[in-house]
Protein backbone atom coordinates (compact mmCIF):
# COMPACT_ATOMS: atom_id res chain seq x y z
CA UNK A 1 0.00 0.00 0.00
CA UNK A 2 2.98 2.65 1.00
CA UNK A 3 3.88 1.99 -2.66
CA UNK A 4 0.61 2.64 -4.22
CA UNK A 5 0.49 5.88 -2.04
CA UNK A 6 3.90 7.15 -3.25
CA UNK A 7 2.83 6.41 -7.07
CA UNK A 8 -0.25 8.45 -6.64
CA UNK A 9 1.46 11.00 -4.49
CA UNK A 10 3.87 11.35 -7.23
CA UNK A 11 1.19 11.49 -10.14
CA UNK A 12 -0.56 14.19 -8.58
CA UNK A 13 2.67 16.19 -8.23
CA UNK A 14 3.58 16.00 -11.82
CA UNK A 15 0.30 17.20 -12.85
CA UNK A 16 0.21 20.06 -10.75
CA UNK A 17 3.46 21.04 -12.00
CA UNK A 18 2.62 20.65 -15.72
CA UNK A 19 -0.62 22.34 -14.94
CA UNK A 20 1.46 25.28 -13.22
CA UNK A 21 4.15 25.32 -15.92
CA UNK A 22 1.26 25.60 -19.21
CA UNK A 23 -0.64 28.70 -17.26
CA UNK A 24 2.87 30.56 -16.80
CA UNK A 25 3.83 29.93 -20.59
CA UNK A 26 0.56 31.10 -21.66
CA UNK A 27 0.43 34.21 -19.38
CA UNK A 28 4.55 34.96 -20.73
CA UNK A 29 3.59 34.55 -24.15
CA UNK A 30 0.17 37.20 -23.99
CA UNK A 31 3.12 39.36 -22.23
CA UNK A 32 5.36 38.74 -25.30
CA UNK A 33 2.50 39.43 -27.36
CA UNK A 34 1.43 42.47 -26.20
CA UNK A 35 5.23 43.92 -25.61
CA UNK A 36 5.58 43.45 -29.31
CA UNK A 37 2.39 45.25 -30.16
CA UNK A 38 3.43 47.77 -28.43
CA UNK A 39 6.40 48.06 -29.76
CA UNK A 40 5.22 47.74 -33.48
CA UNK A 41 2.99 50.95 -32.24
CA UNK A 42 5.48 52.48 -30.65
CA UNK A 43 7.80 52.47 -33.98
CA UNK A 44 8.09 55.03 -36.00
CA UNK A 45 7.03 55.44 -39.51
CA UNK A 46 9.55 54.88 -42.09
CA UNK A 47 11.55 58.13 -42.88
CA UNK A 48 11.35 59.11 -46.24
CA UNK A 49 14.29 58.92 -48.19
CA UNK A 50 16.90 61.71 -47.92
CA UNK A 51 17.99 63.96 -50.96
CA UNK A 52 20.58 62.40 -53.10
CA UNK A 53 24.17 63.59 -51.84
CA UNK A 54 25.81 65.52 -54.80
CA UNK A 55 29.19 64.11 -55.82
CA UNK A 56 32.17 64.92 -53.65
CA UNK A 57 34.20 64.84 -56.91
CA UNK A 58 31.27 67.65 -58.13
CA UNK A 59 31.09 69.41 -54.97
CA UNK A 60 34.88 70.21 -54.77
CA UNK A 61 34.63 71.23 -58.07
CA UNK A 62 32.42 74.14 -57.34
CA UNK A 63 34.45 74.83 -53.69
CA UNK A 64 37.36 75.30 -56.15
CA UNK A 65 35.71 77.27 -58.39
CA UNK A 66 34.07 79.48 -55.25
CA UNK A 67 37.78 80.11 -54.28
CA UNK A 68 39.38 80.91 -57.26
CA UNK A 69 36.57 83.65 -57.87
CA UNK A 70 37.41 84.94 -54.29
CA UNK A 71 33.91 84.34 -52.50
CA UNK A 72 35.60 81.24 -50.18
CA UNK A 73 38.94 82.15 -48.15
CA UNK A 74 41.99 79.84 -48.23
CA UNK A 75 40.33 78.98 -44.65
CA UNK A 76 36.77 78.74 -45.35
CA UNK A 77 38.05 76.41 -48.53
CA UNK A 78 40.43 74.40 -46.25
CA UNK A 79 37.51 73.22 -43.78
CA UNK A 80 34.70 72.95 -46.54
CA UNK A 81 37.12 70.91 -48.51
CA UNK A 82 38.17 68.74 -45.06
CA UNK A 83 34.18 67.84 -43.99
CA UNK A 84 34.11 66.47 -47.85
CA UNK A 85 36.73 64.48 -47.55
CA UNK A 86 36.14 63.29 -43.65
Amino acid sequence: MPLLRTMARTAVIAGTATSVSNRTSRRQQGRWAAQEQQQQAAAPAPVAAAAPEVDPIERLKELGQLHESGVLTDQEFAAEKAKILG
